[in-house]
């Protein structure tokens, strides 16, 4: 299995904690440097793909000493990091449909570091700005009678549930599936949101999928997976019912915690980061552990979509 690593693999950047802060550029979205996209559907026959992208930085210091807290999409570096997560997700999700992904300024691993969910609130709210715009701008220039679905890993499945609250009718009603890849979705969200609907199969549409992995449910990190929904991406079953992937690995489904079980993988790939992630959650396999699954699982629901 290659080694996938995501927002733990760089160093840290240090800066004083009481130096000022600064707030990188706005996004242009209709500069297509700020996009990744992929034309796979000459058949006619897929999906538009929307995908957001997780966390690749760390708060940063300019020439000043003055810290940013979220990434700079006119960085060529910061951009370069996003790309080789959404290239990754492009490969799986690509084929067959029309992938968009936006970079955006998205917020530093710091604000999860603090564990505080108001600080998460707080900083958060100019990411899902930039991705709601983004998907403002992406609505505005697509085909839109074309199936629609929307992905997103990490604080991406985040900006997924932000997503679905910003959406209108009129864009739900081409909505084949939201993907929530390794993010939480609450009973707050769904009692605000009439558009979060927890998937119940594998061909039901207009729905959201949720789930995060744990070895054991002692495991689960309250931030990112204190979910109230979760599906099997296996078995497309939400009991406890097992299912077997790649012949060793056993998913299943905790109904109490709204977890995924693993039993036959380590998870090893993925190393520890700073006691919040990949410390008995195996956080960082979400897109890539299930890959193929979610590949044939667009497929299907965007079939019963069309017809």
């Amino acid at each position: 299995m290659k080694k996938l690593f995501l927002f733990f693999l760089f160093p840290v950047l240090l800066g004083c904690s009481d130096s000022a802060s600064f707030v990188p550029k706005e996004p242009e979205y209709s500069d297509s440097t700020m996009w990744i996209t992929q034309y796979g559907d000459s058949a006619g026959t897929g999906a538009d793909v929307f995908y957001i992208v997780s966390t690749w930085e760390q708060d940063w210091p300019d020439a000043e000493g003055n810290i940013c807290h979220y990434a700079d999409v006119w960085n060529p570096l910061h951009r370069e990091r996003m790309s080789r997560e959404i290239l990754k997700a492009a490969a799986y999700m690509a084929p067959g449909n029309c992938f968009y992904a936006p970079f955006y300024r998205h917020t530093t691993i710091d604000a999860w570091l603090t564990r505080s969910e108001e600080i998460i609130h707080q900083r958060t709210r100019l990411a899902m700005d930039d991705v709601c715009k983004a998907f403002d701008y992406f609505l505005e220039h697509r085909d839109q009678t074309r199936p629609l679905v929307i992905a997103g890993f990490s604080q991406g499945g985040l900006a997924v549930v932000e997503l679905l609250k910003h959406m209108n009718e009129e864009t739900y009603s081409h909505l084949v599936a939201a993907y929530v890849l390794g993010y939480k979705v609450t009973q707050q969200d769904m009692d605000e949101c009439s558009h979060i609907r927890p998937a119940q199969g594998e061909s039901d549409t207009g729905v959201t999928i949720c789930y995060n992995t744990v070895k054991d449910v002692k495991f689960i990190q309250p931030l990112i997976a204190a979910s109230d929904i979760c599906i099997n991406p296996v078995n497309w079953r939400t009991d406890s019912t097992p299912a077997t992937l790649h012949d060793t690995i056993t998913v299943s489904v905790s109904p109490e915690y709204h977890v995924l079980v693993v039993t036959g993988y380590s998870g090893a790939e993925y190393h520890p980061f700073k006691d919040l992630i990949n410390v008995g959650d195996i956080h960082s396999c979400e897109p890539w552990l299930y890959s193929e699954c979610l590949k044939k699982n667009i497929k299907v629901r965007t079939e019963a979509f069309r017809r």
